[in-house]
């Protein structure tokens, strides 16, 4: 995939300190406060005292509410009168379709055809209206094109998007203003919307913690990335569908100053702890919410004895395949 450009709805410079206390602020009557939870078990096999900011029981499923909520809410009437558009796998979808319908305007949402069924259900039921595409990059932006050429429409980009950065950061400062000081903060990345956030909340609001990207092995180009110093397409091969995606031009200057390192994981270690987290937390995970989860069981040494805090992102899976994965051969 090639690196996403910036995009004249986006907000300028980069969320001040500021700027994301006012997004919070922002956003507050329109999403939870998501639960924190801990395991002892977990704690015990990881060798860390660890916290999971629990975005998977977040209103449609997942962080993006967030986001979308934010830039949506930061638009000027004349632009919120002609609807808002975006191409996404899902999530972004439905965080978008649903923040276009609290303020009352339409949604136009390109996805790809190959999209779990449950995140198209979701946006159908905020009354966004679907745009089906082939599942590349190029079919998506040719299809938005279209779509915004003929409605007027607003792209709210699903992470190119500083109104979406400042309210995804907001998910990682609930958790630290919740649980107090943390030694590192393991947030997935795709896009990397939300773990520029993050990174931006640390800096702000906890700078003695480190943060860490935990990406899948299949769809490695964060790391890719990090260590070439420019955009690397993304090969799209994982389970975690929410993180084939590569970074943006205003996600990777932010990644690449702040975030120390990328730790990435295969696909059955993603299942093993998506298996992991619905014995032990008894609660549902996507496969891209997990992977920061799997990334702390493989680097478990660099993590013992610290305080950590991991942020599942997403908690809509599709129940039939999930099960199939987590139970083949048994």
């Amino acid at each position: 995939m090639s690196a996403v450009k910036s995009t004249a709805s986006n907000n300028r410079t980069v969320p001040t300190r500021e700027e994301i206390e006012a997004a919070h602020r922002r956003i507050k009557p329109y999403i939870h406060q998501t639960a924190v939870m801990t395991s002892q078990g977990i704690d015990e096999m990881i060798g860390a005292q660890v916290f999971f900011k629990c975005e998977n029981l977040q209103k449609i499923g997942a962080f993006k509410a967030r986001g979308a909520m934010n830039a949506v809410l930061t638009l000027s009437p004349d632009d919120l009168s002609k609807g808002v558009a975006t191409h996404s796998s899902g999530n972004h979808a439905q965080a978008l379709a649903r923040a276009a319908k609290i303020m009352n305007t339409k949604s136009y949402i390109v996805m790809p055809r190959t999209s779990p069924e449950v995140k198209k259900r979701g946006v159908r039921g905020f009354d966004g209206e679907i745009f089906e595409c082939e599942p590349t990059l190029t079919a998506r932006e040719s299809t938005l094109a279209d779509v915004i050429s003929k409605t007027g429409a607003t792209e709210i980009h699903p992470f190119n998007n500083y109104a979406v950065i400042a309210g995804q950061a907001t998910a990682a400062k609930e958790l630290m203003e919740e649980v107090g000081k943390l030694d590192v903060i393991i947030a997935p990345v795709g896009g990397g919307g939300l773990l520029s956030g993050v990174s931006l909340a640390v800096e702000y609001f906890s700078p003695e913690t480190t943060v860490i990207a935990a990406e899948p092995e299949g769809a490695d180009d964060a790391f890719r990335s990090m260590q070439t110093g420019k955009i690397e397409p993304s090969q799209s091969n994982s389970i975690a569908d929410g993180l084939l995606t590569s970074l943006g031009d205003k996600t990777f200057p932010i990644i690449r100053q702040r975030v120390k390192e990328v730790v990435t994981v295969s696909d059955d270690e993603i299942v093993a702890a998506m298996r992991l987290v619905w014995e032990r937390l008894k609660v549902i995970v996507e496969p891209s919410g997990v992977v920061p989860l799997a990334a702390a069981l493989k680097a478990k040494e660099k993590l013992k004895g610290k305080r950590v805090g991991i942020i599942f992102s997403g908690g809509n899976v599709d129940l039939e395949r999930a099960f199939k994965l987590m139970f083949k051969g048994v």
